[in-house]
């Protein structure tokens, strides 16, 4: 087992602008140290020292018995949880604990990516100056060892003893995951479940070359999960990730529900949107309403760049992944899987476009009140956009007129808050929301009718 070293003081790691202890939380970041091989090469082995930051229930008593692991994003050139900042709230909630791991090199000491360099050892050279990261083909076997130490328990999670492991990614960590889950995970045997979320068609080398250096020439092979999955797998899909955007999509990779494996391709959503870059990080859970809808609202500025339009702000692909989390964690527990979901409608042409309806509402996936109800388009697509890469992620979004409004809801608000109720209880019942946030969409809805 690698060794383990607590570090003291504050981690270099976006978590949000709320205080963790507000939460019931508590934050603890370690190096760990070890000796990891390549699944590319014949015996190949490198030392390592990454670090991993645990975030677990300070009163015992509320850990739910399940640790997540998250592989952290490099996309922004930044380790970034975006599986915790989009789904925090039923983290917390539930009471698991969670671990991130600095699986990748750009995350530990830079390379390619879409933003710039703000591995640790740059942003703060001395705290990291232990830190390194032999290459990304020895990622996947330093994310099993991590795994195994979190099983295990002691060294990361102090008195919490897990009964379940499940590892979860988002975007250029779900490439990774689908990697890891195709070739490494029948040989590593240490995860229960994996969320992958927001992965497109291709997944990251095995050999460590750069995933964006890799797709730059576009998609070697399509890359759809083996089929015969050891362990449950989730599956969250947005528009952006089905059509591609910067990476080519998922459309090539699509494939049928299994015994293994659920697939959620939802309406409305955009690969990363408003909660992402704003909603979540001030998303506490006791934040003021009025304040939350005020960190929905439209924009078309996005990390100081001006867009020719606004940026996605549906609420939808936060709370289905709150879902999709809750759904995963009990077909961990119980071997009933979550529902399957019917599939985005796209077109004949290559790649395809999103079939749309009269309002520019994709037709099809998962649906939501968000795009049953409407009083917005949102989509995620961009089209021929001539900004930044990073803003192709964003995808769109455009309120309604007032004309149309009023054609929809000839009854004004109060009917659309009728039927806004009807199809959320509907989609509750279905299993794609969750009843916990009944309340709090619902007073979402009447905040930004």
């Amino acid at each position: 087992m690698p060794s383990v070293t607590p570090v003291e003081g504050q981690p270099n790691l976006i978590i949000g602008a709320y205080d963790l202890a507000d939460l019931g939380y508590a934050a603890q970041e370690y190096f760990v140290s070890g000796t990891a091989s390549s699944y590319a090469g014949e015996g190949a082995q490198a030392d390592y020292t990454t670090r991993v930051v645990a975030l677990t229930p300070i009163d015992v008593e509320k850990f739910n018995g399940t640790a997540m692991v998250e592989w952290l994003n490099v996309s922004g050139g930044v380790d970034a949880p975006a599986v915790w900042l989009m789904a925090h709230r039923e983290i917390v909630r539930e009471g698991y604990a969670y671990v991130c791991v600095s699986a990748q090199q750009v995350g530990v000491q830079g390379g390619m990516s879409l933003v710039g360099d703000f591995s640790l050892k740059t942003q703060n050279p001395q705290r990291y100056s232990q830190l390194h990261h032999p290459g990304d083909a020895y990622s996947y076997d330093m994310f099993s060892q991590v795994g195994a130490l979190v099983r295990d328990g002691d060294e990361v999670l102090g008195r919490l003893k897990p009964k379940y492991v499940v590892a979860v990614g988002e975007s250029q960590s779900a490439m990774y995951l689908t990697t890891y889950i195709n070739s490494v995970d029948r040989l590593a045997n240490v995860f229960d479940g994996f969320l992958v979320h927001s992965r497109f068609g291709g997944s990251a080398p095995l050999d460590g070359t750069n995933t964006l250096e890799a797709m730059a020439g576009g998609l070697k092979d399509p890359a759809p999960f083996r089929d015969d999955l050891r362990v449950p797998v989730m599956s969250v899909i947005t528009e952006t990730d089905v059509v591609g955007a910067i990476l080519p999509g998922y459309y090539v990779a699509r494939q049928q529900d299994t015994e293994h494996l659920r697939t959620w391709e939802i309406a409305g959503t955009s690969h990363a949107d408003a909660y992402t870059i704003a909603v979540g990080f001030i998303d506490s859970g006791a934040t003021p309403m009025e304040q939350i809808a005020a960190a929905y609202t439209p924009t078309d500025t996005l990390m100081g760049q001006q867009l020719d339009h606004c940026i996605n702000f549906a609420p939808q692909h936060h709370y289905v992944l709150q879902a999709a989390l809750n759904g995963l964690h009990e077909w961990v527990r119980t071997g009933t899987p979550p529902p399957s979901a019917p599939r985005l409608e796209v077109g004949d042409e290559d790649p395809p476009p999103l079939v749309r309806d009269e309002h520019g509402i994709a037709e099809g996936g998962l649906r939501t009140p968000w795009v049953d109800v409407p009083v917005a388009v949102t989509s995620g697509e961009v089209g021929d956009a001539t900004e930044q890469p990073i803003a192709l992620l964003f995808g769109t979004g455009e309120r309604f007129d007032e004309h149309t409004r009023d054609e929809l809801y000839p009854g004004g608000k109060n009917e659309y808050l009728a039927r806004f109720t009807d199809s959320l209880d509907a989609t509750i019942r279905a299993g794609y929301l969750l009843r916990a946030d009944r309340d709090e969409i619902l007073a979402l809805a009447a905040a930004t009718y």
